[in-house]
């Protein structure tokens, strides 16, 4: 997973770069204070005389969200709810019913692959329920393990590591 960017801590350190190039510390000086290339402090130095230091603040970049923090929050609560309190019958949420979901509480569309991102980014992974099936027969299961798994198992006298068959060298003819 990539490592998230600080817009802002980003913006503090142009801005304090700012500041250094206008009180007459050099270039290379200004990058190893701040911690960064040269080329960026250059390039910050032509952004600084084209349009002052209005110029190194930058609007984040990327597509806005189309949910807010709030309604993530209603969302994870819907998700931690269940699959089953939103009318489905099994207790597993696909992404295509976490998109119908939002879709309906918020009337915000997402393609289901764009879904996963989103749980990621509110910490939840994907997990299967844990719940076995009702008609499930303990009894059944293990007597087909011990009577027909082994009748139906191959050969069992091979071995881990069966020796390696190797074709016999010819000799050299003499001539």
């Amino acid at each position: 997973m990539s490592k998230k960017r600080d817009y802002e801590l980003m913006e503090e350190r142009r801005l304090r770069g700012a500041r250094l190039l206008e009180e007459g510390v050099s270039q290379a000086e200004v990058a190893r204070q701040m911690g960064v290339k040269r080329q960026s402090v250059h390039e910050w130095a032509k952004v600084i005389t084209a349009q002052g230091e209005k110029g190194l603040t930058r609007v984040p970049t990327g597509r806005k969200a189309r949910l807010n923090a709030v309604q993530f929050a209603q969302l994870a609560e819907h998700l931690q709810n269940g699959p089953q309190a939103h009318g489905y019958a099994t207790a597993l949420w696909t992404t295509e019913r976490i998109a119908r979901l939002i879709k309906r509480q918020f009337g915000v569309r997402y393609h289901r692959d764009h879904v996963g991102r989103l749980l990621g980014q509110m910490g939840w992974s994907c997990q299967r329920p844990t719940g076995r099936a009702r008609e499930r027969k303990e009894e059944e299961i293990a007597r087909w393990k011990r009577v027909e798994w082994p009748r139906i198992k191959k050969n069992q006298r091979r071995r881990a590591y069966p020796p390696l068959h190797r074709r016999e060298r010819s000799k050299p003819e003499a001539a």
